[in-house]
């Protein structure tokens, strides 16, 4: 399952910045069973939004992380919160159809 969220950037900071956050915390909380991986995404023609994209196992496995998720990505996500506002799309099945080229 994936669990989509889009990250808006507020004047004065950068998506540098949030992205140097985001890849600690994403460290942690990637040790997690079940973790598959994040990636970040900016925008294009707009800077200053991100799609963010983390990939589980399932969503009991996702759910399991976030009921016990470590001290330290907790206070690194707190430290943002100032600096963004979060905006969760979803949590999605992985795909039932499929098109590669």
């Amino acid at each position: 399952m994936i669990f989509l969220f889009e990250v808006h950037i507020q004047p004065g900071y950068t998506a540098e910045q949030y992205a140097e956050a985001w890849v600690r915390a994403s460290e942690i909380l990637q040790a997690a069973p079940g973790a598959r991986g994040t990636r970040l995404h900016r925008k294009i023609g707009d800077e200053s939004v991100l799609l963010a994209i983390a990939s589980w196992d399932s969503k009991a496995s996702r759910d399991a992380m976030e009921h016990g998720q470590s001290e330290a990505a907790r206070r690194i996500i707190a430290e943002q919160a100032e600096f963004v506002r979060v905006e969760v799309i979803g949590e999605f099945e992985d795909p039932e159809w499929e098109v590669l080229p």
